[in-house]
């Protein structure tokens, strides 16, 4: 037939154009989600589904295997904040996000200011200050671990030069913290360095010139220039720092195992006692929670309070 086939359809005719045009926008509708379809299954599988079943779980008693015994609804997240050790490791976690990210950014901020200078080799300090990257956190522990030993250790050698013997980095429960809070700062120092030199070298090097010709000097031009330019990066490092601070569990793992005397104790150290030391699953599970719930509130509440503060070129 040389004229188009026409096609009824709820009393309507479509030609073939018409057929065409909504077998393209079907596909063209239908193709994003194909495209997602992966990912959401694997969301679903890895994230979403351990989500709702570590909730599930956390209302339940378990029995040393690992089973549900007893459905106990809230009293698990109530016995929680009844415990003085729940409530301490909850502190301590705060304490470590304030003796660690602080110091992560400013270092690495004084560093990517440094490496982002026009002098001769400074490609091998660059390399050198993100070297950290490269160190797994097990490696970087057992490591440090070795230069704190009170006997052998290179710091209390180093130490006793002026005086200052003996100290137990990880055996005293006066510097288990201070121990520990080093170690992640030196591992998370490469990462935020890596970043920062990034966005430093976005920043138009004619901004610092006419700051020169203003008479300001090196600090004020910091200040004025690279701390709000440099804003973007800087938010996206707090958070990503916070959170990382608040789920730390390998070096204190390694090093401290929440000692001594429970000084290193932090939340997900103690979630990771209760499910495979004390083999209470429920209140682990309650735990996790409870942890998600303030990661949650801390970052809502830097995007509120910090968001209007960023400076978007």
């Amino acid at each position: 037939m040389e004229k188009s086939e026409i096609i009824i359809k709820h009393g309507k005719t479509l030609d073939d154009s018409q057929i065409k045009g909504n077998v393209i926008r079907f596909k063209n509708n239908i193709e994003p989600y194909l495209y997602l379809f992966p990912s959401t299954i694997i969301f679903a599988v890895f994230v979403f589904y351990p989500f709702l079943k570590t909730i599930y779980i956390s209302l339940f008693l378990t029995d040393p295997q690992g089973y549900l015994s007893q459905f106990v609804g809230l009293k698990n997240y109530i016995d929680m904040f009844k415990s003085t050790d729940y409530l301490n490791s909850i502190y301590l976690t705060l304490k470590f996000v304030v003796m660690t990210v602080p110091f992560e950014m400013i270092i690495a901020f004084i560093l990517s200011v440094f490496a982002n200078a026009k002098l001769k080799g400074i490609g091998v300090f660059r390399t050198l200050y993100a070297l950290p990257i490269a160190i797994s956190s097990a490696s970087a522990a057992v490591i440090w671990m070795l230069l704190f030993n009170p006997s052998i250790g290179f710091i209390n050698y180093i130490l006793s030069f002026f005086g200052i013997h003996g100290i137990g980095w990880l055996t005293d429960a006066n510097y288990g913290m201070v121990s520990v809070s080093i170690v992640n700062v030196w591992l998370s120092i490469g990462i935020n360095f890596v970043f920062m030199l990034g966005g430093l070298q976005d920043i138009s090097r004619e901004l610092y010139e006419s700051a020169e010709i203003d008479g300001a000097n090196i600090i004020v031009q910091q200040i004025k220039i690279t701390i709000p330019m440099l804003s973007p990066t800087l938010f996206f490092l707090l958070v990503i720092n916070i959170i990382n601070a608040f789920q730390e569990f390998c070096v204190i793992n390694i090093m401290t195992q929440g000692g001594p005397v429970n000084s290193t104790n932090v939340m997900v150290y103690s979630i990771y006692r209760d499910a495979f030391f004390n083999f209470r699953f429920g209140n682990a599970s309650a735990e996790s929670i409870i942890l998600f719930i303030l990661l949650l509130i801390f970052t809502l509440l830097q995007f509120i309070s910090g968001e209007k503060k960023v400076f978007y070129k």
